[in-house]
């Protein structure tokens, strides 16, 4: 009993000796949401005593903000070459499941011109990423556009060659891939 009781009071010496008492004052200088991180860590423990479930929290909590927050990291920027007719996209940043939306609705049907997709500075993270690709190239295609997919890094090729299917032979103009 007296080794319990031991115990129960160093575990509250290092906790009052490794906390950051100035971290409540200044909640709301830090970013909003490492102060939503914190705050909701610490209730979740104190509410149900189980610092493995404040843990989780906190580590759930961040994984969604730092999602959203690379989800936004991405552009695409079109330029076309009124002499060849060619159109041009570049892609830059992080393509996987938060952001395909928005990499989806970056591209505009362009007829029967030539399109280059240049990935050369972005990155393809899941297949989410790589079936957007393949929604792409299929509606471009569609549409009367020869598509030339360019410049993806060693880890993008990699995940493209196992799951995408627009460069794949047999690949039909109307089917919906993945």
């Amino acid at each position: 009993m007296l080794t319990a009781a031991t115990l129960v009071a160093v575990m509250i010496m290092v906790s009052i000796g490794t906390f950051s008492w100035n971290s409540i004052p200044n909640l709301r200088s830090h970013p909003p949401t490492s102060s939503v991180v914190m705050v909701a860590t610490v209730v979740v423990v104190v509410v149900t005593h189980d610092l493995s479930l404040g843990v989780l929290t906190g580590v759930l909590l961040s994984g969604i903000f730092c999602a959203g927050k690379v989800r936004r990291m991405f552009s695409v920027e079109r330029t076309s070459d009124r002499n060849t007719g060619m159109v041009l996209y570049k892609v830059r940043g992080e393509i996987f499941f938060a952001s395909v939306d928005r990499f989806t609705c970056a591209f505009q049907p362009e007829g029967d011109r030539p399109v280059t997709i240049d990935v050369s500075r972005a990155h393809f993270w899941d297949i989410s990423g790589v079936g957007a690709l393949d929604k792409i190239v299929a509606r471009l295609r569609r549409d009367g556009s020869e598509v030339n997919v360019i410049g993806y890094n060693a880890a993008s090729a990699d995940i493209v060659d196992r799951f995408a299917m627009h460069d794949k032979t047999g690949f039909e103009l109307g089917a919906v891939p993945h």
